[in-house]
């Protein structure tokens, strides 16, 4: 949805920003933060954005961009300003199976080739939850600008990652902070203490009366579990150590899915830049109540949080923002150009059964691990009955639906995936043999194999699945191999295999 359209270009727009921002100096503040809140330097005008500013540019995208910008407001500051978000993806080849003028797409080597049409891979960044860390709220404009303008100019890099990827990013979430130049929103709240992430448990100051007591983290709380709840990269930007954070704030231990964070530190500072990567209580100080924390411990994202420079401010300097912040954009490209490698990418290399033993050999073609995957079989691709390992009964399921271009399977009851003989284990980059008991299922020459885990190792992680490739089942019983997979689903497969060979084969050009 398109908001209050810009009908201003070029000089004009400029002296509108001048105007507006002006006339925003004299927005009332409430009596308990007017002591403590400063005025805008009008001069800075030049440096970063006000809320007036930011207004324009987003809704000048949207207006010169429809084919890949939808620009919404997901909510409104305690002072009444809109919350802007914008989607940033090209929809044009999407479900496309003719592949006429999207080239770009497809992947291969001979006799395999194929395009990546999968669920499109969702990124969420946000900035400015501190109104004083403008180069913060800057690199998530800055990183909206790269894929807009790269998409406008016909840049490779960019057709592919929009082809295949979402980008949502809010660029100024502390629009009144941003304005008056403080920390706090109106309320002296500090919005990144304010979620729901052990609230209140670190020596924090100003979390707020409890979590997502502010409007503006609650509105952001709501557009995570309602439009990207499973994101597979979440980056907040924020200012004042230059350094990249992951989980956890409030303990020095390493995350679950540490084996994805170290390789993402190893691989940037290889190749990209010295940034400091670390556990933020590690690499900062003991945090809680965070938004990094909360994308991660409740969300099951991956989460970075992106300190862009050691100082809060860019008084007395002349130097451009886009090469100011040009090292900390290479390393956002990475990110979001790799972020198929986010998440554990189960693929069968093999299945076979012998006197109802299955021999099962996979691989994890992603950069995360998981400890909680299984696999079932199903009477045919239409049958709501499935047999899950030592089961000499069948469990329901509501279906091998495909949602999003990327199956997926529900139950209607929880089943605990970690019991013995149940599920197994898969480390990143990794692969794993593994023999399941499966004498209690009717085996038959219409059933179909399924791999179901989660994405991560992280509880929160969204559950996946689809059929193994009946190319790779063997049985040593005499029994015929399945029906065939739709080809739909075979595309999956191969795109699957043949992204990972792209991927692995591909260098970032800084």
């Amino acid at each position: 949805m398109i908001v209050d359209e810009d009908p201003l270009s070029g000089a004009m727009r400029r002296w509108a920003a001048v105007i507006l921002a002006s006339l925003m100096l004299t927005v009332p503040v409430a009596p308990a933060a007017s002591a403590q809140i400063g005025q805008p330097d009008i001069i800075q005008e030049h440096w970063y954005h006000s809320y007036a500013t930011l207004t324009l540019d987003v809704n000048a995208w949207a207006d010169d961009y429809p084919e890949i910008v939808n620009l919404s407001v997901v909510g409104q500051t305690e002072m009444g300003r809109n919350l802007w978000m914008l989607q940033i993806t090209d929809e044009s080849c999407w479900g496309d199976l003719d592949f006429d003028g999207c080239e770009h797409l497809y992947y291969g080597g001979e006799g395999r080739e194929g395009p990546l049409l999968l669920r499109k891979e969702v990124v969420y960044i946000d900035g400015g939850h501190h109104g004083n860390e403008h180069l913060g709220t800057e690199l998530a404009f800055l990183v909206a600008e790269h894929y807009i303008e790269g998409w406008a100019n016909g840049d490779q890099e960019v057709l592919e990652v929009l082809a295949t990827t979402e980008l949502h990013i809010l660029i100024m979430l502390n629009a009144d902070g941003n304005d008056f130049d403080t920390r706090w929103n109106v309320n002296q709240v500090d919005l990144n203490r304010n979620y729901d992430h052990y609230w209140n448990t670190c020596d924090s100051t100003q979390p707020g009366s409890s979590a997502f007591s502010e409007s503006e983290t609650y509105a952001n709380s709501i557009y995570m579990n309602e439009v990207v709840p499973h994101a597979d990269l979440y980056i907040t930007m924020h200012t004042g150590v230059w350094i990249m954070l992951y989980p956890w704030g409030k303990w020095p231990e390493q995350p679950s899915d540490w084996e994805m964070f170290h390789f993402i530190r190893d691989d940037v500072h290889a190749h990209i830049s010295d940034i400091p990567i670390r556990n933020a209580n590690q690499g900062l100080y003991p945090n809680c109540g965070t938004s990094r924390d909360y994308g991660y411990g409740v969300m099951g994202y991956p989460t970075f949080t992106f300190e862009t420079d050691d100082e809060q401010f860019l008084l007395g300097t002349v130097e451009a923002l886009s090469d100011r912040l040009g090292e900390e954009l290479d390393v956002m490209r990475y990110l979001i150009q790799d972020v198929w490698y986010w998440r554990a990418r189960l693929v069968a290399d093999s299945l076979e059964v012998e006197d109802g033993k299955v021999h099962l050999s996979v691989s994890n073609l992603g950069r995360a691990s998981t400890s909680n995957a299984t696999l079932l079989y199903c009477e045919n691709r239409d049958s709501i009955e499935c047999w899950l390992p030592g089961s000499n009964e069948p469990i329901e399921i509501s279906g091998l639906a495909q949602k999003g271009g990327e199956p997926q399977i529900q139950f209607d009851s929880d089943f605990n995936f970690s019991a013995p003989g149940y599920g197994f284990s898969v480390n990143a980059t990794n692969s794993t043999v593994t023999t399941l008991d499966f004498t209690g299922a009717p085996i038959s020459s219409e059933g179909i194999w399924v791999l179901y885990y989660q994405k991560r190792v992280v509880d929160s992680s969204m559950w996946v699945g689809g059929p193994v490739n009946d190319s790779v089942v063997e049985s040593n019983e005499g029994l015929l191999q399945g029906i065939l997979p739709a080809p739909s689903m075979l595309l999956v497969f191969v795109a699957f295999a043949l992204a990972a060979i792209n991927r692995q084969n591909r260098k970032f050009e800084q």
